[in-house]
């Protein structure tokens, strides 16, 4: 098979031919990939932004949408032809490490979920069987984008209905974020980007204000709009420490909670005012992690839904 390779940190994927894959053991599946998704956090670990790699040469990708090819000892979860989602996030099944694959001598590794090859050897908990229909290059963004912006919301920040949150950066994640908040009817719902393309979808899936924080700045905007008190929520997703800095300012005293998506590169530091927590702002940083997402997306207003699959 052919794949991207990282050989080193700080330079780019090699793209390497007549890869082998080797044999499937207890709790693997191997998949022919179909499409992927590129995650901020892979960028940033092909930049070194995470430490020191011990895994080179390894795959990356953690997010695709494949077939079924050959299924390992102990697989009852899929079988071969079945449409799959890859994603990170542990679900039901066999757990797994991921393949060794061999090339002119070296070994490449692998993690339990990797997508930007041709074909890939998956753990059977890495892996959600795709509802036929279901648009392909839609159902790529189950295996991260929609699972982690859909958890910031439904399990981490369990918002009370009819209150003011401020969604910081409207990438995959920001914007499922954004889809799974609409849910709980807020009073008002900001969302806050670079980008007016995103601010107008952002509109049209539910957002009450918008804010292009390259024209004004997003923390006094967002007193403006809440008459000075700040907001109730803030979830981060724009993957600087700056946004991160201005999620929580953003937030009201005596309450506000703040939570972050994004993880810089490690050698950034966050800077907050320390008062702030004296006056009851709270600020915390979050995965997401939903283990059925095709499950929580149905579910969603259709509406939504609509908007989204065309």
């Amino acid at each position: 098979m052919k794949a991207a390779v990282l050989f080193a940190t700080g330079k780019p994927l090699a793209i390497v031919n007549n890869i082998t894959l080797p044999p499937l053991t207890l709790g693997q599946v191997q998949v022919r990939i179909l499409y992927s998704g590129v995650c901020h956090s892979q960028l940033m670990e092909v930049k070194g932004g995470r430490g020191e790699d011990k895994y080179l040469p390894h795959l990356l990708g953690h997010e695709g949408v494949g077939i079924v090819e050959e299924i390992g000892e102990g697989i009852s979860k899929v079988k071969p032809g079945d449409k799959v989602v890859i994603g990170w996030i542990k679900g039901d099944g066999l757990d797994a490490p991921g393949g060794k694959y061999s090339h002119d001598g070296y070994v490449i590794n692998s993690g339990s979920a990797t997508t930007l090859a041709e074909k890939t050897i998956v753990a059977e908990n890495r892996l959600v069987k795709l509802p036929e229909g279901f648009p392909d290059k839609l159902a790529v963004l189950l295996g991260c984008a929609l699972p982690t912006g859909l958890g910031l919301v439904f399990n981490e920040l369990k918002p009370e209905k009819h209150k003011n949150i401020a969604i910081f950066g409207l990438g995959g994640i920001g914007m499922s974020a954004l889809l799974a908040a609409t849910t709980y009817q807020p009073e008002k719902l900001i969302a806050i980007d670079v980008n007016d393309e995103k601010l107008e979808l952002a509109k049209r899936l539910g957002a009450t204000h918008t804010i292009n924080s390259s024209v004004l700045d997003p923390v006094t905007t967002i007193y403006e709009l809440t008459q000075n008190t700040g907001v109730d929520y803030a979830l981060e997703a724009g993957g600087t420490v700056k946004t991160i800095e201005q999620a929580f300012e953003s937030v009201r005293d005596g309450g506000g909670q703040c939570v972050f998506a994004s993880h810089p590169s490690n050698e950034l530091k966050i800077a907050l005012e320390p008062h702030a927590f004296h006056r009851g702002k709270s600020i915390r940083g979050s995965w997401g992690e939903v283990q059925n997402p095709i499950k929580i997306f149905q579910n969603l207003p259709i509406c939504i839904k609509e908007v989204n699959c065309n």
